[in-house]
């Protein structure tokens, strides 16, 4: 039976939502086919592994808790990835995974460098790339993407904290060229932690302020008129890829907040009907009351992100559109999305088993197209090198 490791947690502020995220997915894996090894990151960084992680109530209560579960190191011992228990002399294996589940949310593990990690020890890895993840996270960077590719977002302006302490009333004017109201984010954040509407220079400054308590970079930009928001998830890699059906948002203020997200009254979707297993709580519609024309528009759209930022898995793309003109603008990739979009796959009639068993397959089978590719050389030009002095002479 493969065994699949979930990792989840992290140093990130969205360190909860990755554990909603990931027990919600363990209960949706299909255990006649895989066997689920859970693998906790705790906010310290070390890494735990047993089934008690599989249980809330772990996590609750998690420094009672730890002589439940094992801590342990991932590394490569000849042929198989092993998690090894770090305590004691010496280490000892405490169990193996074929195949790494990352449910991660947030700067320092859904950015890429938890794939990286994953990928340097050989492993099949669900979910985005080291360039995919990095691409998706950094919301600055991937606005210049999308831009160079003719996929439009918001007009907006960046900055490093940095440049704000020196240049202040500069940088305030040139965001003040955008029109009020105007959005501060941390450019490296998601689950819309330390974003802020501004509607003054007033409310601006300390917007910005409360975002540079979370991020060293900071972008701002223009709120959309008229606004109507919209998701649509895509789930495949480079050679196939599948749109979900397009969710409307239905918001209760001008900026969905992380309450709203997580801690507010039932996620209504579905025709009205609450989500299953969902851990937002905003309301939607699915499928969103929009035009045809429209929701074909963003199918392709969509397709064309997750191409463009080199994507696998799954992700939940969020759009702005102005309902008066009908512009459609990208407003993030969420590379691992919440719940992991299920919701926005099931009323196509994709379950969540079925979704998390598709993602499984196809992080292997990606994993296998990789290894026959030549990713090193039979010639060693260390043989030629004469060590301090250099290479020998008549080597080129």
């Amino acid at each position: 039976m493969i065994k699949v490791g979930v990792i989840f947690g992290g140093d990130t502020v969205e360190h909860e939502v990755s554990i909603i995220s990931a027990l919600q997915a363990m209960e949706n894996i299909d255990e006649e086919k895989y066997e689920i090894v859970p693998i906790y990151i705790s906010k310290d960084r070390h890494f735990y592994t047993g089934a008690a992680l599989r249980d809330m109530d772990t996590f609750k209560y998690f420094d009672n808790m730890k002589k439940f579960v094992k801590e342990v190191t991932i590394c490569r011992k000849d042929k198989d990835i092993v998690l090894q228990k770090v305590k004691g002399i010496f280490g000892r294996n405490v169990n193996t995974i074929d195949v790494a589940f990352p449910i991660v949310h947030g700067k320092g593990v859904e950015d890429g460098s938890l794939a990286g990690f994953l990928e340097t020890l050989g492993l099949p890895v669900v979910g985005p790339s080291v360039l995919g993840a990095a691409l998706g996270q950094d919301k600055v960077v991937l606005k210049q993407v999308l831009e160079a590719n003719n996929i439009k977002t918001p007009k907006y302006v960046w900055f490093y904290d940095y440049e704000y302490g020196m240049n202040k009333d500069e940088i305030l004017n040139k965001v003040e060229t955008l029109g009020y109201p105007v959005i501060v984010k941390p450019a490296n954040l998601g689950s819309t932690i330390g974003i802020g509407v501004a509607h003054n220079n007033t409310e601006l400054q300390k917007a910005i302020d409360e975002a540079l308590e979370y991020e060293k970079k900071i972008v701002v930009e223009e709120m959309v008129p008229n606004l109507l928001e919209l998701n649509c998830a895509v789930c495949g890699n480079y050679e196939y890829s599948e749109t979900s059906l397009v969710a409307e948002m239905k918001m209760k203020h001008e900026l969905l907040t992380f309450e709203d997200k997580y801690l507010g009254g039932g996620k209504k979707g579905m025709k009205g009907s609450k989500a299953p297993n969902s851990m937002s709580t905003s309301e939607f519609e699915v499928p969103a009351n929009i035009p045809e024309e429209m929701t074909n528009k963003i199918y392709e759209i969509s397709k064309q992100v997750f191409r463009t930022l080199n994507l696998k898995g799954v992700c939940r793309i969020d759009y702005l559109v102005n309902k008066e003109t009908n512009e459609i603008y990208v407003n993030e990739p969420n590379t691992i999305p919440g719940s992991l979009a299920f919701y926005l796959y099931e009323p196509k009639g994709k379950n969540y088993k079925t979704l998390t068993d598709e993602l499984i397959k196809s992080a292997i089978k990606d994993y296998k197209n990789e290894i026959r590719k030549t990713s090193s050389f039979t010639s060693n030009i260390l043989s030629e090198y004469n060590g301090s002095k250099g290479l020998k002479k008549g080597v080129k």
